[in-house]
């Protein structure tokens, strides 16, 4: 097999990417230091018991594991950023107050999530904890909305679910950890069929709400109104459909239109509310995503009221608006005071300058200059290739 190869689902970036997702990252952190989000930056690796959330089987199956030569301990390489994050809150800092904090940084999937996507996405994202009112959710909604109006992406849809909904009712049920695990799986993948029979011996309207569940999904307001006669009137269902009403009203001007999706429970093993995700018209994933999750530093030995949004900045370049590459000046390569302060000039003024190391006219195409610096009348002047 040519050493040149990578391994399925893994790429390089090359000049023009690389260079855009730079950009985009460091327009979306410096949204977020604006907005009073600090940044840290966890390490690729850890023990894996830091980076495995609890009950979560989707991020054990996401994650590379390997054993630690030094210490003989099972490590592993994070599938997701935000349980580091939790752990910087809860066993690092250790603040008493509200806390932002933001972060972008690599991170590998044994999988990948989509037909087109990398297994090596490029995280980035932002963490409220110490608030768990719906002002730190929109918070975190209206920032992550921003952000991809930012960078130009224009037609975004914004799905929001709540994980209170199904926990109320297998709660209410009384049903045993693996019967509410085979209902979960059965609710992801719309299981009409799975859901019937998991709902046997239920009492019947408890067996109705989750069977009605799967079709609670669509337009925000069409939604909320058939839910609040199908689901019964438990306060908890009550006070998670009155949440989703009044965080989709406020952030319906940022995005083109808001949907509901009951049944959506992704992270449903580490969320405790609401969740949300945005998608670009005509694309089936999502494109950022997020939710509350106030348990997940209970691990770390401090629970705090917590949300959060993620985003994969390679996925964001794709769907970014072209933009031509800035192109360069061709500098000689000669030993001359003079030009040496013109091409220190020209960079601190902005300008990509290149100097001709081999002096071959033909290569200069590759450097992507369209000026070079000539000697006229004794001055370095730029002048159109």
């Amino acid at each position: 097999m040519q050493n040149w190869l990578l391994p399925e689902y893994i790429q390089d970036m090359l000049p023009d990417e690389a260079w855009r997702v730079e950009q985009i990252r460091a327009l979306v952190l410096d949204h977020l230091r604006k907005s009073g989000y600090q940044l840290v930056a966890p390490p690729l690796l850890e023990y894996a018991e830091s980076l495995l959330i609890a009950g979560s089987a989707d991020m054990d199956l996401r994650t590379f594991k390997l054993v630690d030569q030094l210490g003989g301990r099972t490590l592993a390489l994070r599938a997701d950023i935000t349980p580091q994050v939790a752990r910087i809150d809860a066993h690092l800092l250790n603040r008493q107050g509200v806390t932002r904090l933001c972060y972008a940084g690599s991170v590998l999937h044994t999988q990948p999530i989509g037909l087109t996507r990398t297994r090596e996405l490029m995280q980035i994202g932002a963490e409220l904890y110490g608030h768990s009112g719906l002002d730190s959710d929109l918070e975190i909604q209206r920032l992550m909305l921003q952000s991809l109006t930012l960078l130009g992406i224009e037609n975004v849809h914004l799905d929001l679910g709540h994980v209170g909904v199904f926990r109320a009712l297998v709660h209410h049920a009384g049903l045993d950890k693996d019967i509410e695990a085979e209902l979960f799986d059965a609710l992801q993948s719309k299981d009409s069929a799975a859901l019937q029979t998991l709902t046997q011996g239920l009492d019947a309207t408890l067996r109705e709400a989750l069977l009605c569940l799967p079709t609670l999904y669509g337009d925000c307001a069409d939604v909320l109104a058939r839910a609040r006669i199908a689901l019964p009137g438990y306060d908890e269902i009550h006070a998670a459909l009155d949440d989703l009403y009044r965080i989709s009203s406020k952030l319906q001007p940022l995005v083109s239109s808001v949907g509901i999706d009951l049944a959506d429970l992704r992270g449903y093993h580490y969320h405790t509310g609401m969740v949300f995700a945005a998608y670009h018209a005509g694309s089936h994933d999502a494109i950022a995503l997020g939710g509350r999750y106030d348990e997940l530093g209970k691990s770390f030995g401090r629970a705090r009221a917590a949300t959060g949004f993620s985003m994969d900045l390679r996925q964001l370049y794709t769907l970014m608006p072209a933009s031509a590459a800035k192109p360069g000046i061709c500098a000689p390569h000669v030993q001359d005071g003079a030009l040496q302060a013109r091409v220190a000039e020209l960079r601190a003024a902005g300008e990509i300058v290149v100097v001709d190391l081999s002096g071959d006219k033909a290569h200069r195409g590759e450097w992507q200059c369209d000026r070079e610096l000539v000697l006229q009348n004794g001055d370095w002047q730029v002048v159109a290739i």
